[in-house]
């Protein structure tokens, strides 16, 4: 099953570079890499990246990453898919731009 990271493009761009993730500021703050699950992933864009351009959208498959990956009570009581080690890059499935529209939102393709 897929899960969904939203990045901005400096952060992906470093990603790529290094070969890893080790998380956005706010992951580095929680401790673990915050992911959506397709249900969760427009809203979490809506309520963390509102009005932000150059986001990119990557795709990983939750069960390649074994153990580490816990699903956590927290927006709304839902469980949210989050990681307790870095990312690697060869873990993404694929990544895709989220352009910005015109009414402020983003385009998301799961």
């Amino acid at each position: 099953m897929p899960i969904y990271k939203i990045l901005d493009a400096a952060l992906w761009a470093r990603m790529q570079a290094d070969g890893r993730l080790d998380g956005a500021p706010v992951d580095l703050a929680d401790g673990f890499i915050h992911f959506s699950t397709a249900d969760q992933v427009r809203e979490t864009a809506a309520k963390h990246f509102a009005g932000q351009d150059g986001l990119i959208l990557l795709a990983v498959d939750a069960d390649a990453l074994g153990e580490a990956l816990k699903w956590e009570t927290s927006r709304g009581g839902a469980l949210f898919p989050h990681l307790y080690r870095p990312l690697a890059l060869d873990e993404v499935l694929w990544s895709k731009p989220m352009p910005l529209q015109a009414d402020g939102t983003h385009g998301i393709e799961t």
